[in-house]
């Protein structure tokens, strides 16, 4: 008898280890929404229902043609300035991007699998403040897909929603934009028309001839008052219902497709580009305190390396046990979308979403949980309080290290789930990039990235009309989420085993001269 899934177990706020093992530090159990560096490119992500014209209105601010702007469901567009107009999909499984044409008719490879993004350069100068990027539709995003998308708004800087004018807002978008408006990232509305324009019903807008069945003066009746404009009407419709579920968002911006709207929307954009440029750039001083200076190690540093041991082991083994409950939480949520939602067909999408999610929260606490072990190991060999330019050094010099040790080059991999329900490895320099749907500055933190996604022959497979077993769906994704689990669990073992021998190695030497060297 094949195993049941596995229940959904809330995650404990401490999992350190028995009796002296060091406590690890607290561990991300969702991600949110990133918090910019000062290296990040600015962009603005487009969000919102399907529906709702968000293609229309980027084109509108680009000036171009709405077609060009095509991409496979589920993908994110993603617009930056260029010299030469160029397109190319980045597909998860392959280290260079795929010319990419600019309708699904255009001559071009065949793509095993929908890419993550589709990057278009435009020579367009608004482009030159910031990216614009086009994100899949607010009603497919399901569990996973708000964690993925908070992360990138967080790195871009701005939110564009877009709603139409006989639309509302759903649960899951007033979670997104709540959850934006507490990390005090800039949201700016854009109100299209509906399927029957601004009002629903042409009755209330104002004619030429609507004068023609009002009563004469002096028959006892009122006089018409104001025309009533259905535009202002619905986009202050549409800010009341959201004050009232996200009152935070007060002092948001909003537009509505009409007149010189795009124009207005243009030069706020710019507006906010300018702003944030110059705050990310004035918290980056060109130099911080303490990247020259003489540092000596304490007096007794005591058995720092036993602790060090001991913590690495501690934190390993706590961030396999998220894992393994958020592993047993995608599985029950993959069945339930088999049997009563997507079905097969829509199977390698919706885990794909799933794998996306979790490598970003496997990142985050692989993060947090080596920042952690750095500063408490710092704190040990040369004491407190010490300035952020030495931690730096210690950094640059541990992520030295890890260059030159085999078994830290074969963690920058992408992990890819197979048809048999397998994970093969992909290394190579492009191979991670591929998976980011809105990519971002290189990384500064000391381990590569934990990056997982589903081949191409998940695709073909599910998606071939003779593959549509629902019990053979559930059992190929209960052994696919196993295997993930097993990979995860030896990956992030030799994740912590490289920081403690390269960390272990940069403190040895500083303990053995007394001063931390250049």
């Amino acid at each position: 008898m094949k195993p049941g899934p596995l229940p959904s177990v809330d995650v404990p706020g401490d999992l350190s280890g028995p009796g002296d093992l060091p406590r690890c530090a607290p561990l991300p159990t969702r991600v949110g929404v990133a918090k910019p560096g000062p290296e990040e490119p600015l962009g603005v992500l487009a969000v919102g229902p399907g529906g709702a014209g968000r293609r229309a209105v980027l084109a509108d601010l680009l000036e171009l043609d709405p077609t060009l702007l095509g991409v496979p469901d589920g993908s994110w567009l993603v617009l930056r300035h260029g010299a030469t107009a160029t397109r190319a999909a980045y597909v998860p499984g392959y280290r260079q991007p795929h010319t990419y044409g600019a309708d699904r008719t255009a001559a071009g490879p065949a793509l095993a699998r929908p890419p993550r993004r589709v990057e278009l350069h435009l020579s367009d100068p608004l482009l030159r403040h910031f990216s614009l990027v086009d994100t899949a539709d607010t009603g497919t995003l399901g569990v996973a897909g708000v964690p993925v998308l908070l992360d990138a708004v967080g790195r871009a800087g701005a939110l564009l929603f877009v709603v139409a004018a006989d639309q509302a807002f759903t649960a899951t978008e007033l979670t997104l934009l709540a959850e934006t408006a507490r990390a005090d990232v800039p949201v700016f509305f854009v109100v299209t028309p509906g399927s029957t324009g601004w009002s629903g019903s042409d009755s209330t807008a104002p004619t030429e001839d609507a004068g023609a069945s009002v009563p004469p003066p002096g028959a006892g009746l009122p006089s018409p008052g104001p025309a009533v404009d259905p535009v202002a009407v619905t986009v202050a419709a549409h800010r009341a219902a959201l004050l009232s579920a996200v009152p935070a968002l007060v002092e948001a911006r909003w537009f509505a497709l009409h007149g010189d709207a795009a124009a207005d929307l243009r030069r706020a954009l710019v507006g906010w580009a300018v702003d944030e440029g110059l705050r990310r750039a004035s918290s980056d001083p060109p130099m911080l305190p303490g990247e020259h200076v003489r540092v000596n190690v304490v007096a007794d540093p005591g058995d720092w390396p036993e602790q060090l041991e001991r913590q690495t082991r501690t934190c390993a083994q706590r961030i396999r046990q998220h894992l393994a409950l958020e592993l047993a939480n995608i599985h029950l949520r993959v069945v339930q979308e088999i049997v009563f939602g997507v079905g097969c067909a829509g199977l390698p999408q919706l885990l794909d979403r799933e794998m996306e999610a979790l490598s970003l929260l496997a990142t985050a606490q692989c993060d947090r949980a080596v920042r952690g072990i750095l500063d408490d190991a710092l704190g040990r060999v040369f004491g407190a309080s010490l300035p952020d330019g030495v931690r730096q050094r210690v950094v640059k010099a541990v992520r030295f290290g890890l260059t030159e040790d085999r078994l830290a080059r074969e963690l920058d991999r992408v992990l890819l789930v197979t048809s048999t329900a397998g994970v093969a490895g992909l290394a190579g320099d492009g191979a991670i990039d591929a998976l980011a749907g809105y990519p971002g500055a290189a990384r500064t933190e000391i381990l590569p990235p934990v990056a997982v996604a589903l081949s191409g022959g998940c695709w073909q497979h599910w998606r071939s009309p003779g593959n549509n077993d629902v019990n053979e769906a559930r059992a190929w994704a209960q052994r696919a989420l196993r295997e993930v689990e097993l990979e995860l669990a030896r990956d992030v073992s030799r994740r912590f085993e490289v920081v403690r021998l390269a960390l272990g190695a940069v403190l040895s030497d500083a303990v053995d001269h007394g001063i931390l060297l250049a």
